[in-house]
């Protein structure tokens, strides 16, 4: 239900997370999965049977988050089940740090690009999530998926079309993030995007004094100011009473075993 709101709406996204990640970010709130790969294996015809069990439940959309490096095992699982089974919008729900080749496997597959934009600094990509080429990356990949989808459509305060980028604002680099601001907007300046201040301190910043604290409020409003004046004028901003672990999800893999136990047989497999 934490999403934006036209991806939560009020039913909720129908969110799938993958075990591991192709960024090592210091400060990354879901590092239980992403750093300690915690999960459960399944195979395509499960995964299938997972985005149509959501879709039963009545969520809005299937929320990949993570997929990077699943890419293709992906795009197979949805080229057998979209639109024949699979009726409700695909979000790929990523770290920006994208491939153009496995980008190009899932066009007319997703519906939905939902990136981050981390840095723009390679610098700091090096620094905070162990690649020399962050910036350079994320770039071309939010073009790739723009242009797959150049059309923001949204039917009853719900996308069902289109890219929202994300920016979490660090503390301590508002400059970084004003630029992110810049580049985003010579990108497109229609783009959407969602301006995050959830950060907390995770224990993967114990090496990092300038990470160990909230983002200043007063940082966080002149960030705002800057969306506005740099050209941008669709997009969410957050309250700071979401730099929290509530938002965190529990990643409650009993559970997740007990829904996969209900699997039938599909046709397709």
């Amino acid at each position: 239900m934490w999403e934006e709101p036209v991806i939560s709406g009020d039913k909720g996204s129908g969110t799938i997370f993958f075990s591991g990640c192709a960024l090592k970010c210091v400060y990354c709130q879901n590092y239980e999965i992403s750093h300690g790969a915690k999960g459960l294996f399944i195979d395509g015809g499960e995964l299938s049977f997972l985005m149509l069990y959501l879709q039963d439940l009545g969520a809005h959309n299937i929320n990949l988050v993570t997929p990077s490096h699943y890419a293709g095992h992906i795009a197979e699982v949805l080229a057998k089940i979209k639109g024949s089974l699979l009726k409700i919008p695909v979000v790929y729900n990523t770290s920006g740090y994208e491939k153009i080749s496995a980008l190009k496997l899932l066009e007319g597959l997703v519906d939905i690009y939902l990136p981050d934009f981390k840095y723009a600094d390679n610098a700091l990509g090096q620094k905070y999530s162990k690649v020399p080429d962050y910036t350079d990356i994320a770039v071309a990949a939010i073009a790739e998926m723009r242009r797959q989808q150049p059309v923001d459509i949204i039917d009853n305060g719900i996308m069902q079309k289109g890219v929202i980028v994300r920016h979490l604002a660090l503390p301590s680099h508002k400059e970084d993030s004003k630029k992110v601001l810049d580049i985003l907007s010579r990108l497109d300046s229609t783009l959407c995007v969602s301006l995050m201040c959830q950060y907390f301190p995770t224990p993967g910043v114990s090496a990092f004094p300038e990470l160990q604290k909230r983002i200043r409020k007063s940082d966080y409003n002149d960030l705002l100011e800057y969306f506005q004046n740099v050209g941008l004028s669709r997009g969410f901003s957050q309250c700071p009473s979401s730099a929290t672990e509530d938002y965190v999800p529990d990643f409650d893999l009993a559970e997740l075993s007990k829904i996969l136990s209900k699997k039938s047989a599909l046709p397709i497999y």
